[in-house]
């Protein structure tokens, strides 16, 4: 076979590789799209075979609970109308784990489970000890009293005797171990005796006494496996398909999902809405910008101002009242009656009667604002804080005589920030299986068609070349014998040729 055919045959196999290529690159971004999305529908469900089940079950991110408590300052001079001056203690900080159990599958595209959680102290995370004591206000004296406002006189009188007897005061020096996970008060068992209404409360008494070693309640939520409109939905809550703590039905709605996993394919006109137990209600989250954590593109979710607002200024949640200033919400009817609000840190967000009415508040965006970064394609959370304050309601209350002059005030009894972010191994895994192979795979199709172009230029410009114009005006290896190299016989050769030039010209 001759070069030029060679060469030709090769520049026809090229071509054919070419047009191959090209057409696998545009088959590629046909339907590369509904492949990635077939992928990561089945990878995010909830189901044994699925990439993100073993971390649905069992949290694999190391997650922090951090307590920060308002110790307050003046005890003596609130008692007598001086306005509550406060110092932060803190953090003091627990690694919580969480693991679901009694994972029940059903026949409605439903799964059913409980997620237990326990909590541990970390000291070297922590400034301070679980020993550590701190004066606060006594929640069952000042809390109570509050209740019991619009009691006749004589309860209140011997409620006032009874304080007295067993040496309770408005204000309390207890362990941050007593305060957050419970202590034998005597006080619990005189009211159960005389009010067995007023606090349905058995043994010790502690602000989060019920999130250690313990659960959220029974959760039933949509699995995306047959309807994918519905992931990770909650359906109901302890058997409940709404709550009747609050005074709307809007408010009373369980929404969004049970706060761990949404669904995928987010855009930045999503929201993430889920449904606090904690919190007695369900909360919606906006999105805010778009980041990247670890090399995993997110979008950040924060609480909108309107979030805690009350009626008069969101009327959508007039049904959580009754309120007081706007930016803390009145949890009391999902708190036994006590008079306890919920809000961001130092009244971040809210009315600033509240925190000037307060020395020793400084709400900061930076520090006091919560979030979540969720990957939009998955829906699954790569880094949160989730930051909350607890707040009492107190007063002076006619009648009972511990309650002194205080004037009335929402005084901070701490707060709280729940943490975690994605990494290590599980980390790892999440990159690569859905976020590094699907951008290996989009650049590779348009690597093909790329390629598949150029590779079909190599037939068409072989051709032209092939077939371009041919110089007729001169004979074929033509030689300028002023360019060869003269020898002894060229004037021999040049008089010969002279002599034939002249003889023809004869």
């Amino acid at each position: 076979m001759g070069g030029s055919a060679r060469a030709r045959w090769v520049a026809v196999g090229l071509g054919v590789v070419g047009l191959l290529c090209a057409v696998l690159g545009v088959v590629m971004i046909l339907v590369m799209p509904s492949l990635i999305k077939q992928q990561v529908l089945k990878n995010v469900r909830i189901d044994p075979s699925s990439l993100s089940f073993a971390m649905w079950k069992e949290i694999p991110v190391p997650f922090y609970l951090s307590v920060y408590f308002f110790e307050v300052v003046n005890p003596s001079e609130i008692l007598k109308g001086e306005k509550p001056v406060v110092r932060e203690r803190g953090p003091y900080v627990y690694r919580e784990f969480r693991h679901k159990a009694n994972i029940t599958f059903n026949d409605n595209d439903t799964v059913s489970f409980v997620e237990h959680r326990s909590l541990h102290f970390q000291p070297d995370r922590s400034h301070g000890s679980e020993s550590d004591y701190i004066i606060l206000p006594n929640i069952l004296v000042l809390g109570g009293a509050v209740m019991m406002e619009s009691k006749s006189a004589g309860l209140k009188l011997m409620m006032t005797l009874g304080l007295a007897t067993l040496g309770q005061r408005a204000f309390m020096n207890r362990t941050v171990g007593e305060i957050l996970w419970g202590y034998e008060d005597p006080f619990v068992n005189f009211i159960n005796k005389y009010l067995p209404d007023m606090f349905p409360i058995k043994g010790k008494f502690g602000l989060f006494v019920e999130m250690n070693n313990s659960d959220s309640g029974l959760f039933t939520v949509f699995t995306g496996v047959q309807n994918f409109s519905k992931i990770h939905l909650v359906d109901r809550w302890n058997g409940l398909s709404k709550v009747n703590y609050w005074h709307s039905e809007q408010c009373n709605m369980i929404n969004g999902t049970s706060g761990q996993m949404w669904a995928p394919f987010m855009t930045p006109q999503s929201s993430l809405e889920f449904f606090s137990p904690e919190a007695c209600r369900s909360m919606k989250l906006t999105y805010h910008d778009s980041g990247v954590f670890e090399g995993i593109p997110t979008y950040r979710f924060t609480a909108p101002k309107t979030l805690f607002a009350n009626g008069s200024v969101y009327p959508p949640n007039e049904g959580f009242c009754p309120c007081l200033e706007s930016g803390i919400q009145n949890v009391s009817t999902c708190r036994f009656g006590a008079p306890l609000f919920l809000s961001h840190p130092h009244f971040y967000n809210a009315d600033p009667v509240l925190s000037e009415a307060v020395l020793g508040l400084n709400p900061d965006p930076r520090e006091h604002s919560l979030f979540l970064d969720i990957h939009p394609v998955t829906g699954i959370p790569m880094n949160c804080s989730v930051k909350l304050q607890i707040s009492l309601y107190i007063k002076a209350v006619k009648g009972i005589g511990q309650t002194g002059k205080i004037e009335p005030v929402v005084l901070p009894l701490l707060w709280f920030e729940q943490s975690g972010a994605m990494g290590g191994e599980p980390l790892n895994t999440f990159y690569t299986q859905l976020v590094l192979m699907p951008q290996v795979l989009q650049y590779v199709q348009y690597v093909l068609l790329g390629l598949g172009g150029l590779l079909l230029l190599v037939p068409v410009i072989y051709q032209l070349r092939s077939q371009g114009p041919k110089d007729t005006t001169s004979p074929p290896n033509l030689i300028a014998w002023s360019d060869q190299p003269s020898s002894p016989y060229t004037p021999l050769l040049e008089d010969s040729l002279s002599g034939q030039s002249a003889s023809a010209m004869a």
